[in-house]
């Protein structure tokens, strides 16, 4: 049956169509010639994120692997569990480097991304170490903790801190897109923002954890604690007048080791938070802060 006002070339459809096949045409021809390189294919959200589920469950595969997984099986499950998820991380590498490198040959692609993958591998001992520590800080800091078990299955900030060391792997390693991708998948989940360009030191804990950002050239250092709402952010740039990529200066906040920062603070620009300080709710900081600081807002008289 034909909807009531559709008789007449249902909505006109082939007219939209054609309306959007011009935009496109045109949008791609622009000045700022936003090509669309990733005609071979583009990365996929919904791929990296079954992937980043995979990785998780081999680096934890008791706890984030599937329900079979047992002490007698788990050595089997990892190994075939890299193979598996690697070889598909290739595939999602080798669209990000068609995208950025239109034209080039296929066996240089195809090179780069097996060394990406091979150095990422060889990483994996040494991510999943800075992880426990993450996962052991998480514990010690929150009395309602009952075990490391429930900070891996429950707590969000811990799947945003498995998700952004290995985003920030493999956009040391090149692979800037995919890493942006599984951030924003993190993001999705659990509402912290981390851009994998920000360095964080081992034993990091993000209590709660909604509405934390974290901007790309922040750097954190070991033993920090953030609370939900946290902001380390920078000024806007001058907006771009031309599509090729702009340097990314150091524009963020450097917050030292043993530094507690409470829920909803603003760190605003490339300003340093000394070491062991702590900074209360609900602040908007702009200026550097001295080691062993105490800063809260004054009480009203």
């Amino acid at each position: 049956m034909v909807p009531d006002g559709a008789k007449d070339g249902y909505w006109n459809l082939e007219g939209v169509a054609a309306e959007l096949s011009d935009i496109r045409h045109a949008w791609r021809a622009a000045q700022w010639h936003h090509a669309e390189h990733g005609t071979e294919g583009f990365p996929s959200r919904g791929d990296l994120a079954k992937i980043l589920q995979a990785l998780s469950g081999a680096l934890y595969p008791l706890r984030l692997g599937p329900e079979w997984v047992r002490p007698h099986n788990e050595d089997a499950f990892v190994a075939e569990t890299l193979q598996t998820v690697l070889s598909r991380l290739y595939g999602q590498l080798r669209l990000e480097l068609l995208y950025a490198l239109p034209g080039s040959v296929r066996e240089v692609i195809d090179a780069r991304a097996g060394e990406i993958i091979a150095a990422f591998a060889q990483s994996l001992p040494a991510l999943r170490r800075t992880l426990d520590t993450d996962v052991a800080a998480a514990f010690r800091g929150d009395a309602a903790a009952r075990s490391v078990d429930e900070v891996l299955i429950c707590y969000p900030s811990l799947s945003a801190i498995i998700h952004h060391r290995i985003a920030h792997r493999l956009h040391q390693l090149g692979a800037p897109l995919v890493a942006r991708i599984i951030s924003e998948v993190a993001h999705g989940h659990t509402g912290i923002d981390i851009h994998p360009g920000a360095s964080i030191g081992e034993r990091f804990f993000i209590d709660h954890g909604t509405g934390v950002v974290i901007g790309e050239t922040a750097v954190i250092g070991k033993d920090v604690r953030l609370y939900q709402g946290v902001t380390l952010g920078a000024p806007a740039l001058a907006l771009r007048d031309e599509p090729a990529p702009r340097p990314s200066p150091p524009r963020h906040p450097i917050v030292e080791d043993d530094v507690v920062i409470y829920a909803g603070t603003t760190i605003f620009g490339r300003v340093t938070v000394g070491r062991g300080s702590v900074i209360g709710g609900n602040l908007w900081i702009t200026q550097d802060v001295p080691a062993g600081s105490s800063i809260v807002q004054r009480a009203p008289a």
